[in-house]
C-alpha cells in the first residue's frame, strides 16, 4: 500500500487523467522511458533473464540485457497544470500478448517505441493496437548504432497512416520523452476535436 500523501500521487490541480500505454518490442526501452519522464517513483515489475528464455525470447537485438518486464511498468506525468498521465509500459516479448490486452482496455491512446534496427519487432504491437482501436503514435528511440533512413522510409516500413505522428527521442532523457508524449496528446486532441465536428 503507498502510504505517501494524496497530493504526491494525484495532485489536487489535477481534474482530468487519461491512461497512455507505452508499447515496443523486447529491449525498445520501454521501461527506460517510463523511469525518465515520470514524476513519482515507478513500479517496475522486472525478473533477471534466465536460460529458461532460451528459445522462448529472441535476445538477439539486447544482448546485454539482464532484466526483463514481465508484468507492466508504471509512472506518472502532468502534461499540463489539469492533466495527469498515468503510463503503463508493456512487456515486450510476444508470451505477454494476453497481458498487452489487458492493459490496452481503456488506454487513452498508446506510444509505442520503435528501433531502427530492428522495425519488424513493431508490427505486431501496432497491429494489437489497430486491433482494439486505440489510436497512438510512433517514437524511434534512438541508439548509438542504430541505422539512420529517411522518415518516409520508416513510415512506409512499419505501414504508418499518414495522419500517424512519427517522432524521435532519447528514452534516457525525461524532456526527449517528454516531447514524444506531447505528440501523442496533441495527436489525440486533434482526434477528439475532428470528431466532434462530424457529428450532426
Amino acid at each position: 500500500m503507498d502510504c505517501r500523501p494524496r497530493s504526491e500521487i494525484c495532485p489536487t490541480t489535477a481534474v482530468r487523467s487519461a491512461k497512455i500505454v507505452i508499447a515496443g518490442g523486447f529491449g525498445v526501452g520501454k521501461t527506460t522511458f517510463v523511469a525518465s519522464v515520470s514524476e513519482v517513483p515507478t513500479l517496475h515489475m522486472d525478473e533477471p533473464i534466465t536460460q529458461a528464455s532460451d528459445g522462448v525470447d529472441d535476445l538477439a537485438g539486447a544482448p546485454q540485457k539482464s532484466t526483463t518486464t514481465v508484468g507492466i511498468d508504471f509512472g506518472r506525468i502532468h502534461i499540463n497544470d489539469e492533466l495527469a498521465l498515468y503510463l503503463f509500459g508493456t512487456p515486450g516479448q510476444t508470451r505477454f500478448r494476453p497481458l498487452w490486452k489487458n492493459l490496452t482496455e481503456g488506454a487513452l491512446g498508446a506510444l509505442v517505441l520503435a528501433d531502427s534496427r530492428n522495425l519488424d519487432a513493431s508490427h505486431e504491437h501496432l497491429a494489437l493496437l489497430e486491433e482494439h482501436g486505440t489510436p497512438y503514435a510512433v517514437a524511434l528511440n534512438r541508439f548509438a548504432d542504430a541505422p539512420e533512413y529517411p522518415r518516409q522510409e520508416i513510415r512506409q516500413a512499419l505501414d504508418l497512416a499518414p495522419e500517424t505522428p512519427l517522432t524521435e527521442c532519447d528514452a534516457r532523457v525525461g524532456s526527449s520523452g517528454y516531447q514524444a508524449l506531447i505528440s501523442l496528446v496533441a495527436y489525440l486532441a486533434d482526434r477528439h476535436h475532428r470528431n466532434l465536428e462530424r457529428r450532426p
